[in-house]
């Protein structure tokens, strides 16, 4: 860990309630995307338990949201299988990146932040500083807190509202990740890539490619790096 990157947390207790704090708006930004997560189990034919246990146990919300729609559309189970591989795949690069930190902790331990892994968790701990995995946890195991929350409150709606999924609430997700991506830009070649990356994903969803998002992303990653050799080469 570079001396650079490091953010000084005066003790593990202090880091840890710095995560949660570094989390929370995070946690406000997936509200509408628990409630629709909630509310999409009852709707997709699961008992309250069963749709709290996939809530607690998946705690991945964009698969749970893709799984859920593919269950209501009559998928097979194999599709569903193959597109929450496809869709989730980000996650062994952020597990790469936290690899060093966690890679000498006991391995139960590894398997709780693996679980905790999210979009977010990675958003909020790409600066590595003191007493970092107690950072991470107490920012991964508030989020996870909220998300359960948020789910139970959708089951709870579906009652009441029961096209609670009319209501765009899947909105969420895009702003999610746009003030994820946001702060990630800082030059040039990641413009690029974030723009080529979008239009790409655009055409393809217009082409009717189920994995749109997915190679829109591997290209407009490509595109930078390739941007990024040619600028070096040029100077």
């Amino acid at each position: 860990m570079s001396p650079d990157s490091t953010e000084n947390l005066s003790s593990p207790q202090h880091a840890f309630l710095q995560g949660v704090i570094k989390i929370l708006p995070l946690c406000f930004a997936v509200l509408p995307w628990g409630l629709l997560a909630g509310s999409m189990a009852i709707q997709a034919g699961l008992s309250t338990g069963q749709a709290i246990g996939m809530s607690a146990l998946v705690f991945a919300g964009a698969a749970q949201l893709m799984t859920l729609g593919l269950v209501m559309a009559g998928t097979p189970a194999l599709t569903i299988i193959i597109s929450v591989f496809l869709i989730t795949t980000q996650h062994y690069l952020y597990a790469l990146y936290f690899r060093e930190e966690i890679a000498r902790l006991p391995l139960k331990q590894r398997l709780l932040f693996g679980f905790l892994l999210t979009d977010e968790l990675f958003a909020v701990g790409i600066h590595k500083r003191e007493y970092y995995i107690y950072f991470l946890l107490g920012a991964g195991s508030f989020f996870y807190l909220a998300w359960v929350l948020f789910s139970i409150g959708g089951i709870v709606l579906a009652s009441s509202l029961p096209n609670l999924d009319q209501y765009h609430l899947d909105f969420s997700i895009v702003a999610t990740f746009i003030a994820i991506v946001i702060p990630f830009i800082k030059n040039l070649n990641t413009l690029v890539g974030v723009l080529v990356s979008v239009f790409l994903t655009f055409v393809f969803l217009s082409l009717g490619f189920k994995s749109a998002a997915i190679m829109a992303g591997v290209i407009g990653m490509l595109t930078a790096t390739c941007l990024q050799n040619i600028r070096e080469r040029m100077a």
